[in-house]
């Protein structure tokens, strides 16, 4: 965070005794209230619907024109749009997983699912740019006939169709990971068809045919690059790392600064999922909080401080007087 937030509270009360103990966060009610965590359900499934059937169509014809003309830019575009089409298919079945309601023990549900689908779409990048590069060296060595004019049809039409799925995908809920790897798809394939278009325009004009392969090699370039990000988000998320846009010494120093907290420890901070960051940590407080009835209020204080500063509504507290860490395992 680049500039401090202000302090949960006005001032701190002095003091640093404690008194056996402890008080469990009992009033917070998990997934409810106004924050929509996850993915937003009936918008985002038409929205992908009908990228969906728009992109299935196209690539049906453009493998036929692909094996007609001869041209690997349009059967490598042909190829991942086939992972556009499993990307989005995976992105739907996974907001089906994660409406699922938690249930046994599956006390978050199925959130993750749609985490486990953007890790999916990076790696399927990863193999399909692999594919392609390697048919894509092989034929800059030994460069094919390749049919300039068709190549040129079928990728303006397939700049339009890349468009209009990017457009109904862009209207989703793209906060979530699992629609974003859905529109990274999209949008790699939109500019390796601009890529496609430019070899058929040079194709026409020099006969130069290596710029098929070379305009293949582009897009799998940008194929790379949209898998590292997915494969870094989701990674940080499966590993459990914090969100990246917590400072965990600004958070813990708000938490410090709230009345009665002498100290804190086992901070952790998490994401279950897109838009769903959770915290806990125990927090030792004065002793008095124990017996004039001020437990609860500390803890208002302090789910309301990460609420107001950092956007953190899923808080689990454990207060504990100061001699309970020391029978405690694990702590740090």
């Amino acid at each position: 965070m680049s500039e401090r937030a202000p302090l949960c509270t006005g001032s701190k009360e002095g003091g640093h005794t404690a008194t056996q103990g402890h008080d469990d966060h009992k009033g917070h009610a998990h997934g409810s209230g106004g924050h929509t965590h996850g993915v937003s359900s009936n918008a985002d499934r038409r929205y992908l619907w009908g990228a969906l059937a728009l992109l299935g169509s196209f690539m049906v014809a453009e493998i036929v024109v692909a094996f007609v003309s001869g041209s690997l830019a349009l059967l490598s575009d042909a190829g991942h749009m086939l992972s556009d089409v499993g990307a989005i298919g995976a992105a739907l079945w996974a907001m089906h997983l994660s409406a699922k309601p938690a249930r046994g023990s599956w006390t978050f549900g199925w959130k993750r699912a749609e985490i486990l689908s953007a890790a999916g779409n990076g790696i399927t990048l990863l193999v399909v740019s692999g594919i392609v590069a390697f048919e894509a060296i092989r034929r800059l060595i030994n460069p094919p006939e390749v049919e300039g004019g068709a190549v040129l049809i079928v990728a303006l039409v397939g700049v339009a169709v890349n468009i209009g799925a990017a457009w109904l995908i862009a209207r989703a809920n793209r906060t979530s990971l699992n629609v974003e790897g859905a529109y990274q798809h999209i949008l790699t394939d939109l500019y390796g068809f601009i890529g496609t278009v430019v070899a058929g325009i040079v194709i026409l004009l020099t006969g130069w045919t290596r710029a098929d392969p070379i305009a293949s090699l582009i897009v799998v370039g940008l194929m790379l690059y949209a898998a590292w990000g997915l494969l870094r988000e989701s990674g940080r998320v499966l590993l459990e790392g914090a969100p990246k846009d917590v400072d965990l010494d600004d958070l813990q120093q708000h938490l410090l600064d709230t009345d009665n907290v002498r100290s804190v420890h086992d901070l952790h901070v998490w994401t279950v999922t897109s838009d769903l960051p959770a915290v806990s940590a125990h927090v030792v407080v004065a002793d008095d909080c124990f017996t004039d009835g001020n437990a609860p209020q500390v803890l208002d204080k302090l789910q309301a401080c990460l609420h107001g500063h950092f956007d953190l509504e899923h808080s689990t507290f454990q207060l504990e007087p100061a001699g309970h860490a020391a029978h405690e395992s694990g702590t740090h």
